[in-house]
C-alpha cells in the first residue's frame, strides 16, 4: 500500500508540472456543477459552502463489476466526482479487467495518461501519427504513458483480473472510444463514408452497429 500511494503522490507531480489544463488563479475553485454556466471548466462554488466532501471520493477503493462485452470497466475520479479538482489540471481513474478484457482503442484529447498496474499483466500500446505501434507488456508495479491525443489500448490477456490506476493531467480528460464513436454518434456518422472508410459492404456496417448499440433496458 505504501508503494502504491508513492506512485500516486508522483503521478500527482508530473501531472501538475505537465497540466494542460488553465493555471489556477486563486487557492480553489471547488466546481459549481450545478450552475449550468462553463468558461472552459466549471464556475466556482461560494467558498463559504465548500466543504471537506468537494475534495474526497472512495470509488477507486474496491474493483468495479464488469458488466460488458468487453471485459473492462473504468471508474473515473475526475472533476465531475471530486468538484475539488476544478482548475487543478489532474485526475485519476481505476480501470478492472476481465480476464481476457480489453480495454478498447481510444484517445484522450486533453490529457497524457500514465497507467501504474495494480495487478495482473496487460498487453498495452497506442499509434503514433505515423502508424507505429509502440507496445509493451506490463505487470503489476509498473508504469506505462499513453501520449496526449494518440489512439491507444489496454488488454488483459492473463487468465485472472487485473487493474490498473490511471492518471491524467487534466481535471476531466475526455475519452473517444474509436468504436463508438464512429458506430454509434448521433446523428450517425453516413454509412457511405463508414464503407468507404473501412472498405467493406452495408452489411458489415450494419452488423457492427448492432453489436454495439446500447442495450436496452
Amino acid at each position: 500500500m505504501a508503494a502504491i500511494v508513492t506512485y500516486l503522490v508522483i503521478f500527482t507531480v508530473i501531472s501538475s508540472a505537465l497540466a494542460y489544463d488553465p493555471d489556477m488563479l486563486q487557492d480553489l475553485c471547488v466546481a459549481n456543477t450545478l450552475a449550468g454556466i462553463k468558461v472552459n471548466g466549471f464556475t466556482c462554488k461560494a467558498e463559504g459552502n465548500v466543504t471537506e466532501a468537494d475534495f474526497f471520493f472512495d470509488g477507486l477503493a474496491k474493483p468495479g463489476k464488469v458488466n460488458n462485452s468487453v471485459g473492462s470497466l473504468v471508474t473515473g475520479a475526475n472533476v465531475e466526482k471530486i468538484p475539488g479538482l476544478n482548475t487543478l489540471g489532474v485526475s485519476l481513474s481505476r480501470i478492472d479487467y476481465v480476464p481476457d478484457g480489453l480495454n478498447p482503442p481510444h484517445t484522450h484529447p486533453r490529457a497524457t495518461e500514465m497507467i501504474f498496474v495494480l495487478e495482473g499483466e496487460l498487453d498495452v500500446g497506442f499509434i503514433t501519427t505515423a502508424n507505429k505501434l509502440i507496445s509493451k507488456i506490463v505487470k503489476k508495479g509498473e508504469v506505462f504513458v499513453f501520449p496526449r491525443g494518440l489512439v491507444h489500448f489496454q488488454k488483459n490477456n492473463g487468465d485472472k483480473e487485473a487493474s490498473v490506476i490511471a492518471a491524467f493531467n487534466s481535471q476531466l480528460p475526455g475519452t473517444q472510444s474509436i468504436a463508438m464513436t464512429l458506430f454509434t454518434s448521433t446523428p450517425a456518422v453516413p454509412d457511405n463514408v463508414l464503407t468507404k472508410a473501412f472498405q467493406v459492404g452495408t452489411k458489415e456496417i450494419d452488423k457492427i452497429k448492432t453489436k454495439l448499440a446500447p442495450k436496452k433496458s
